[in-house]
């Protein structure tokens, strides 16, 4: 069993075995954005897959990995999402480009990784990669956002202040839906963030 375990995973390494792993977690990224996080299990990410849960064991290594890769994998749609809609502002300021991503942090999957991050406060020693991650996939991201001009402990500084936020705004968002509140938190982060371009 090592053996064949072990030549699997060789196998699963080849390019074709990359596409197929890709397939598979592109469908169970697709399942936890439908139904969340509450009773993930490999069988119901089998499920979805069209799959067995053996076949994701061999892909991925147990259910925690293949549930992180798949908040990973949801998390980079919004941040795709995110940057594009930074973009079409075009030339605008930071300010501007920020916060015309708010709709998109708050879009249809949304829920799934505020449970994500829920789910790290709860068990810390279990899942705190799927927070610690978080970090790591923003930023790069927000310091892309500031000025050219600025050096990198001001970008990192700024961009770290974003990030908390924004991050801030939606655990508001989720737990007390008060967007009257949080258009005024906006208001104020943009307002900060042209003081900061302009000083």
């Amino acid at each position: 069993m090592t053996e064949e375990r072990t030549g699997y995973r060789r196998s699963a390494k080849s390019p074709r075995g990359e596409a197929r792993r890709r397939e598979l977690l592109d469908k169970v990224a697709d399942d936890l954005g439908a139904n969340g996080l509450v009773d993930f299990s490999l069988r119901r990410a089998a499920r979805a897959a069209g799959t067995t849960h053996k076949v994701l064991l061999y892909h991925f290594e147990g259910p925690e990995d293949l549930l992180t890769q798949a908040v990973l994998q949801l998390r980079e749609r919004r941040i795709t999402r995110a940057v594009a809609a930074a973009n079409e502002a075009g030339d605008r300021s930071m300010a501007e480009r920020v916060r015309s991503m708010w709709p998109t942090l708050i879009g249809a999957e949304s829920w799934v990784l505020d449970q994500a991050i829920g789910l790290a406060m709860f068990d810390a020693g279990r899942y705190a990669d799927l927070a610690r991650s978080a970090s790591r996939q923003y930023l790069p991201t927000l310091l892309a956002l500031c000025p050219d001009d600025w050096g990198d402990q001001r970008k990192t500084e700024v961009a770290e202040f974003v990030l908390a936020t924004l991050r801030g705004f939606l655990i508001e968002w989720r737990t007390s839906g008060d967007g009257a509140g949080i258009e005024a938190g906006l208001a104020a982060l943009v307002r900060a963030l042209e003081r900061e371009e302009t000083a």
